[in-house]
Parts: C-alpha cells; sequence; structure tokens
C-alpha cells in the first residue's frame, strides 16, 4: 500500500530554563493509507510530540513531515489551513465548549472550514448517526457522559471528511467497557470511511485491540516498530518487553516458592501456532519428567493469540541422570515455543549444584568442580542427549 504519512528523521527539541531538551530524537514513520497505526509508550516518552508533527502543531526541529508524498515541513499560512482541515485530532479531554450545544461544537469545525451555514444541519445529523448520538444534538457537553463527549469529540474531528484522524490518547480518561465503545467506533470509520488513524496510547490493551502497525517510543526515541502482532509477540528492546509483561506477565507469588516440589521454573512465551498442552505432554511423556502448570496468561491480537505459561519441570529419577533428562525436556520445550526463560533453579542439592557447575565448565571449556566431576556419570549424559 501507498503511505501516506512519512515522518524522516524528525527530531523535535525544547529549550527549557537555559537548556536543550530533546523531545523527539531521529524518528522516522511510514504509515500507510488506510491502516491504523500505534504509538505506545510510558508516560513521557514523546508521543505525543511526535504525532503533533503530522498537522505541524509541533514543527521539528530537524526532518522532514511528508503527507501523500508532499514535503509539509515549511507550510505557513493559507496551505497549512488547508493541510489541517484534512486532518482530524480527538483529544484526551475531549476539548468541547461546555455553553454550547452538541450540535454547535460540531458547528465550529464546519465554520472553519468555510462550509456554508444551509449545509450545517444535515452534515451534524450524518456524523451524530455515525457516533451514535443522534437524541442528543441539542444536548450539553455536561449532560453527557465521558464516553458521549469522546464520541461527539469523535464527530467533530470528521467534521471535514478528514483522510487523516490523530487521537491523543483518546481512551485514557475512560472506563474499560467504554473504552471498547469508542475502539469499535474508532474500527468502523477506518473500515467504512477508508480514514487513517494515528493512535497514541499507553495502554496495552488499545494497542492489542485495534493497530495493525505500532511504534514503540521511549525517552523521545522510536526503539521497535512493525506489525503488532511481531512486536509484542517477540519483543526485542526492554522497554517493549515491560509492556508486554504488564499485560502478559504472570508470577508465582514469592512465598508460594518454597512449598513447590524440587524443579526448574521456567516461562514459556509462545505464539499463535503454539500448541502447549499437546507440547507439555508430548514432552513429558518423552522424557519421564513431571511438569506442572503454574500460571498463564493469553492475549488476542485479532485472532492470532501471544500467552505466557510458567511450568515446574521436575526429575521422576534421582541423583545426575534426572538432572540430564530435565535438561533435554526444557530444551525441548524451548525449541518449540516463541521465548523463554528460566527464573529459577530449584532443583535439589544432588541434582542442581552438579548440573549447573557442569554446563557451565561446558559452555566456557573448562574442567568440572570436583564436586561435580564426582556426581558425573558421562555415559548417562551422552545417552539422555542422544
Amino acid at each position: 500500500m501507498t503511505d501516506i504519512i512519512t515522518l524522516d528523521d524528525v527530531s523535535v527539541v525544547f529549550e527549557s530554563d537555559g537548556r536543550s531538551v530533546e523531545a523527539v530524537s531521529h524518528a522516522s514513520v511510514h504509515i500507510e493509507e488506510g491502516e491504523i497505526f500505534g504509538i505506545i509508550g510510558f508516560s513521557g516518552a514523546g508521543k505525543s510530540t511526535l504525532v503533533r508533527t503530522i498537522n505541524l502543531l509541533e514543527r521539528p526541529t530537524s526532518g522532514r513531515v511528508v503527507i501523500d508524498g508532499r514535503d509539509v515541513t515549511a507550510l505557513r499560512g493559507t496551505a497549512l489551513r488547508k493541510l489541517r482541515s484534512g486532518i482530524g485530532f480527538v483529544f484526551q479531554s475531549f476539548n468541547l465548549i461546555d455553553n454550547v450545544t452538541v450540535a454547535q461544537n460540531i458547528a465550529f469545525a464546519l465554520k472553519a472550514a468555510h462550509v456554508p451555514k444551509s449545509r450545517h444541519r444535515a452534515r451534524i445529523e450524518e456524523l451524530l448517526r455515525l457516533v451514535g448520538l443522534e437524541e442528543k444534538i441539542d444536548s450539553y457537553p455536561s449532560q453527557l457522559s465521558g464516553g458521549q463527549r469522546q464520541r461527539v469529540s469523535i464527530a467533530r474531528a470528521l467534521a471535514n471528511h478528514p483522510r487523516i484522524l490523530l487521537c491523543d490518547e483518546a481512551t485514557s480518561a475512560l472506563d474499560p467497557e467504554t473504552t471498547e465503545g469508542i475502539l469499535a467506533l474508532l474500527k468502523r470509520v477506518n473500515a467504512e470511511l477508508g480514514v487513517t488513524i494515528v493512535f497514541i496510547t499507553h495502554q496495552f490493551d488499545v494497542a492489542k485491540a485495534i493497530f495493525d502497525h505500532v511504534a514503540v517510543m521511549e525517552h523521545g526515541v522510536i526503539v521497535e516498530q512493525g506489525t503488532t502482532f511481531d512486536v509484542f509477540g517477540s519483543p526485542h528492546h526492554e522497554t517493549t518487553r515491560a509492556l508486554v509483561e504488564r499485560y502478559l506477565g504472570v508470577a508465582i507469588p514469592r512465598r508460594l516458592v518454597p512449598q513447590l516440589p524440587s524443579g526448574r521454573l521456567i516461562e514459556l512465551r509462545y505464539k499463535d501456532e503454539g500448541a502447549l498442552e499437546p507440547l507439555i505432554s508430548d514432552v513429558s511423556r518423552h522424557f519421564e519428567v513431571s511438569i506442572n502448570v503454574l500460571h498463564g496468561n493469553v492475549g488476542y491480537f485479532g485472532t492470532q493469540a501471544i500467552g505466557t505459561l510458567i511450568v515446574l519441570v521436575s526429575a521422576r529419577q534421582e541423583g545426575q541422570r534426572g538432572a540430564f533428562v530435565v535438561q533435554a525436556a526444557i530444551d525441548e520445550l524451548t525449541s518449540r515455543v516463541a521465548d523463554a526463560r528460566e527464573l529459577s533453579v530449584a532443583l535439589n542439592d544432588d541434582i542442581g549444584a552438579s548440573i549447573d557447575a557442569i554446563f557451565a565448565d561446558d559452555a566456557y571449556g573448562t574442567r568440572p568442580s570436583a564436586h561435580a566431576a564426582d556426581a558425573y556419570d558421562g555415559d548417562a549424559h551422552k545417552e539422555v542427549l542422544a
């Protein structure tokens, strides 16, 4: 598809108390026409500043803003007003005028675009039907719920048939149920009107619900971007991993760890193609180990799933042979999921200490310690790993 928005090496530097603050640093983004593109990150990441460069509410200190193949970075006056008329903006705080009606709030956008007054009523009614608020046309914002006010804000942003809609934390002031309704509305706007949507959020739920592509920001830098499923399914940067962990992360309460059977705690991260129940039962049976599922979570990106499981892998045999079997089982588990990490090693002393030493020594090409060497059964090692 064709790019409708390109941010090319954009930086934004502010002067504050005699020093320079780089709110956005060398950000490059390509947004395809007709998609929902998300910018996600924790507070202060630079998301709002970056998105405001698209309609030049914030001018880049360096870099280019390209809309529909045209460099608009230096636009001023009438040309800038014309650009902005084709870009709607939805604010976190709704930005409605309290002392005028819903119809009059929307009419302000029509007046700004010099739409003849004779066409206002029909357009306002059309927009309110779209957002499901026909009966609120003569109401005042104070008479509306938060979700209804945001619907009016969306209607106003769409008044002049924009091709691009910018949403700055448009759901962060809403409860979860209301948020779902607003996201469903935006998806319909995108699908039915073909409006390209750029959405800023710190909410993982929002990202997984509607974004086609996503850029993750931290300290003004885009640290990772791609399809939403790929970025969150296989996060590389620590900020992305933190966002995923906040939503999908699972943990065993620390006070319960001493009560667990001997074994090794493994976190398994799987994507849509992962079939964990057959995997766990197959590995358990093949390697003669016990695998207990202690905790799990799953999130859906459309029809695609990303999930996390914490399992305890325990030996059915004692001694060194059991340790090697456990390691072989863990190797098989981790080779068949998207990502994995060991949370702790809590094997019995006669298993854990020696196997850790042996594998560390193998890795560095050194000789096992005396304790590990005494416990090491070379034939068993070969048999299990074969």
